[in-house]
């Protein structure tokens, strides 16, 4: 994780009591990712990666703590090949648009808005799709639509979909948890105006 830890925040809440999945480890290429402290005051273990590219220190860590899933919520580098290897069907990332509009290399933060709206487009979202090997390109398991609004700014409509990332993301994870992988939600969660 890279980001503030809000993702972070919304999945342990929602995972709080249950029994079918928590959140084990927060790994961060920075150090001083507000996320790492959101983990160390849930309980949860938080570590930076020495080496953000260096795949035997990911798949120690993970490991170690027998993660089962991963989650991107915010980390916003490549994933190491052999990392993806290795769970294959079992990283998500969370994206602040409707993929496949929207996302690639250097499409993250405030500057996913502004091309939105710069488009012209009526409508963005979150969508949770699989990591594979390049950035934003792996499944879509799930949307969640947000109407733009006219005189939308990068900000107002980025606080919007951050609201339905927060509501998405768990209701993926624990769907995933229950079914005992990834997989598609039926249909596209729809936020109000």
């Amino acid at each position: 994780m890279s980001g503030r830890g809000s993702n972070l925040v919304a999945l342990s809440d929602a995972l709080r009591g249950s029994a079918l999945a928590e959140v084990v480890l927060v790994l961060s290429n920075r150090a001083d990712a507000p996320a790492l402290e959101r983990a160390r005051e849930r309980g949860i273990a938080a570590e930076v990666l020495s080496d953000h590219r260096n795949a035997a220190e990911w798949l120690e860590r993970l490991g170690r703590h027998r993660t089962d899933l991963v989650i991107l919520a915010g980390y916003l580098k490549l994933v190491p090949a052999e990392v993806i290897a290795a769970y294959r069907g079992r990283i998500l990332n969370i994206h602040p648009a409707l993929l496949p509009a929207f996302g690639g290399p250097g499409m993250y933060g405030h500057r996913v808005h502004q091309a939105v709206l710069a488009s012209g487009a009526t409508q963005s979202g979150a969508t949770v799709h699989l990591v594979d090997e390049q950035y934003d390109r792996g499944a879509i398991l799930a949307q969640a639509r947000v109407p733009v609004h006219p005189g939308d700014t990068a900000e107002s409509l980025a606080a919007r979909v951050l609201e339905a990332e927060h509501r998405l993301l768990p209701a993926v994870v624990l769907r995933a948890a229950a079914t005992g992988r990834p997989v598609a939600l039926p249909d596209p969660m729809e936020s109000p105006a």
